[in-house]
């Protein structure tokens, strides 16, 4: 992965509120031939045999798939890492860092892209001065974590300025996640330029239109443009 990329790529998010949604393996069919090339859930609540076979689904359909673990504990996200790797998913998305997760998933050739901050709930919410959070970010790009995981709209400050001072200062992928829900906000996510950015409860809500899988191609085609 790239620290950058135009357009920034798409995480289509099977989830809505940081669960993931039961039908997500139907929803996932009427939707593998979208353009978008990075799909993933949430670690609850499907059983870990029904996200197996899911990814199993995704990557057979040319999909790079990804698991975003909403935990706070090391011992969640280890969890979730290991559920990560027995679902053969290729990014743990999430969680935490600590030193265990990293590496677990350096064994096991799991891509790992924690989250930053304080964060608290579910949904989550991120709280932290602008300049606190960079500097965790680098830190953790110079213990060699594959990117960041940044809580895009979920900032209680100022999201657009920490979007963009992530990105900027940050030497690695940066994926800015939760509540992009607007094509105005697509539109600042293109100002940022950030590796990826994710959208789950959005297209469940009909924000980019009222068919699912129309939706995800209508995202892909604007931040073409």
């Amino acid at each position: 992965m790239k620290k950058t990329a135009y357009p920034p790529e798409l995480i289509v998010m099977l989830t809505w509120h940081d669960y993931t949604v039961p039908d997500a393996a139907q929803i996932f069919e009427q939707c593998r031939h979208s353009k978008a090339r990075y799909w993933g859930f949430k670690e609850h609540p499907l059983p870990v045999e029904q996200m197996r076979a899911l990814y199993t689904r995704m990557k057979a359909c040319g999909k790079t798939t990804c698991l975003e673990v909403v935990a706070y504990t090391e011992a969640e996200g280890l969890a979730g890492a290991r559920t990560a790797v027995e679902c053969g998913c290729d990014v743990l998305m999430g969680t935490k860092y600590a030193e265990s997760i990293h590496d677990y998933c350096r064994r096991h050739r799991l891509r790992y892209m924690p989250f930053v901050g304080r964060i608290a709930g579910r949904p989550s919410v991120l709280e932290g001065d602008i300049g606190q959070l960079v500097a965790e970010a680098r830190q953790l790009v110079e213990l060699g974590v594959d990117g960041i995981d940044r809580l895009g709209y979920r900032y209680t400050g100022d999201a657009v300025a920490l979007n963009r001072a992530m990105v900027d200062a940050v030497d690695a992928p940066v994926c800015l996640a939760g509540s992009i829900n607007s094509f105005q906000r697509l539109d600042e996510v293109k100002q940022a330029g950030p590796w990826a950015f994710t959208i789950g409860s959005a297209f469940f809500e009909h924000a980019f239109g009222s068919d699912f899988a129309r939706q995800v191609d209508a995202v892909c085609d604007y931040m073409g443009q």
